[in-house]
C-alpha cells in the first residue's frame, strides 16, 4: 500500500469547498488542498441523469489518515452522499513527499 494518497471529493459552490478546504489542511487530516471549478460533471443520481458545475477538491495525505479523513469529509460535507475516493501516490520527489509526511497528522 502507497503511504500517500490523493484524496478526492466535490462540492456545489466555490466557499463549500473552500470551507472544506480550511478545515481539513487546518485539522492537519491533509498537508494541501487545491480546488479546481467550476467543473461539469454528468451523473446518475437517485435514478436520473443529470449534469451540473461542482468545485473539486484534491488534498494530499498520508495513507494512514485516511479514515479520519474521510469521516471529517462525510461529517463536514453539504451532501448526503458525497463522492470521497482516493488513488496512491506511486511516487513523487522526495521533498514533497516529507513535506506530507510531517504536514499531515499529528503535530510533534
Amino acid at each position: 500500500m502507497a503511504d500517500f494518497l490523493q484524496v478526492s471529493t466535490a462540492t456545489e459552490t466555490r466557499e463549500q469547498a473552500v470551507e472544506l478546504a480550511r478545515s481539513v489542511v487546518t485539522g492537519r487530516l491533509a498537508a494541501g488542498a487545491q480546488i479546481i471549478g467550476p467543473v461539469v460533471s454528468a451523473f446518475w443520481h437517485e435514478g436520473e441523469f443529470g449534469t451540473g458545475e461542482e468545485w473539486q477538491l484534491l488534498l494530499k495525505s498520508r495513507a494512514d489518515g485516511y479514515a479520519a479523513l474521510e469521516a471529517h469529509l462525510l461529517k463536514h460535507h453539504p451532501w448526503k452522499n458525497p463522492e470521497v475516493s482516493a488513488v496512491p501516490l506511486a511516487t513523487g520527489s522526495d521533498a514533497y513527499l516529507r513535506w506530507i509526511a510531517t504536514t499531515a497528522g499529528p503535530v510533534s
